[in-house]
């Protein structure tokens, strides 16, 4: 039998007993040097990819995101950012608004943009989204391919180090606030904000299968906004998620749709402490139907972008706050022009 001991001499004895005893040929010192030149440094590591573009499929791009490190403190100095996703079905009408809300902010913000396959964006290189498209897949409303394009989003936008909040928009979307009030205001949370909200009724509780358990049971189910901002953390839990991900895809059909439930619900689970359990994007239900109020260029006034921060009560870091949201939808391409017009004024850019 062959021993341990704690002392350093009788520890080498021991081993160097039982390479003669198993027979081992012990490494020469020279055959550990490696012939490649090439050095890891942490420079490299922490480098972003200089194009958002890859030939990842969706198995490799989830997986290598979900290796990046989701730390509070670095051994660097590390800016974090915020990342602005996209999901469109191809142009991006407000463009000019965005270009605008980011002027003079470099190294704060990184954009992505999910589109339809076959759309081929035209961005000049002046242009913030210029380049700024990542590989994509179809996407239909009410389906888990809706879920599938903001994963991809997120595991994109997660393979830069530096973005640490994660901001779901579409192409309907506006802001409502200059960037530094929005990236103090969401900086500064000790939340994330995704609606989570236990809900009774058809449109809620009503959606669940009990073909969801064992894992989900119907006193975790959720429903809450598409549109999200998250930390890091949570962003990989999303893209790491393989559990939840194919009891939604399987058993969350319509009338019940993924986009509501699947991310209110698995958060919920994981990490309610850390949800504020409220959207940033103000969007108007109040007529009903499948699909929000649409607002076009009648409706631009200064009282109406006034009153959209403040158009319900909330809570800020558990206290009560007048500022409710920081981005709004849904708009049409006609309401550019007066939006243009009254941002300096009422946006604040």
């Amino acid at each position: 039998m062959i021993y341990a001991y704690t002392d350093r001499s009788d520890t080498l004895f021991v081993t160097m007993h039982m390479i003669k005893y198993l027979k081992i040929q012990p490494f020469s010192p020279t055959t550990l040097t490696s012939t490649c030149d090439e050095r890891t440094t942490l420079e490299s590591f922490i480098k972003p990819p200089s194009s958002v573009w890859h030939s990842m499929n969706d198995s490799e791009l989830l997986w290598r995101a979900s290796m990046e490190p989701r730390r509070y403190y670095y051994p660097f100095r590390r800016v974090p950012k915020m990342a602005f996703m996209f999901l469109t079905k191809g142009p991006l009408p407000f463009a000019p608004l965005w270009e605008r809300f980011f002027k003079g902010h470099e190294g704060l913000y990184s954009i992505y943009v999910h589109a339809l396959p076959s759309y081929k964006s035209n961005f000049p290189s002046s242009s913030v989204f210029y380049r700024r498209q990542i590989p994509s897949q179809p996407v239909a409303w009410g389906e888990m391919s809706m879920c599938e394009a903001e994963r991809r989003l997120l595991a994109n936008a997660l393979l830069d180090i530096s973005n640490e909040w994660f901001v779901l928009l579409s192409e309907a979307c506006i802001p409502l606030r200059g960037f530094d009030f929005i990236y103090n205001y969401v900086s500064r949370s000790k939340y994330s904000f995704m609606g989570s909200a236990d809900e009774d009724g058809p449109y809620g509780r009503g959606r669940y299968s009990y073909a969801m358990g064992p894992e989900i049971h119907l006193s975790q189910w959720r429903k809450g906004s598409q549109w999200f901002e998250i930390n890091r953390k949570l962003a990989l839990d999303i893209v790491e998620d393989m559990i939840y991900y194919r009891k939604f895809k399987e058993f969350c059909r319509p009338p019940c749709y993924v986009d509501e439930h699947y991310f209110p619900t698995m958060l919920s689970v994981y990490s309610s402490e850390m949800l504020a359990n409220r959207t940033l994007t103000w969007t108007d239900w109040s007529h009903g139907g499948a699909h929000p109020d649409t607002f076009g260029e009648d409706d631009i006034t200064e009282r109406f972008l006034k009153k959209l921060p403040r158009s319900q009560s909330c809570f800020y870091n558990d206290q009560p706050s007048q500022v409710c949201y920081l981005f709004a939808r849904k708009f049409s391409p006609s309401a550019l022009e007066p939006l243009l017009k009254l941002a300096p004024k009422v946006l604040g850019f």
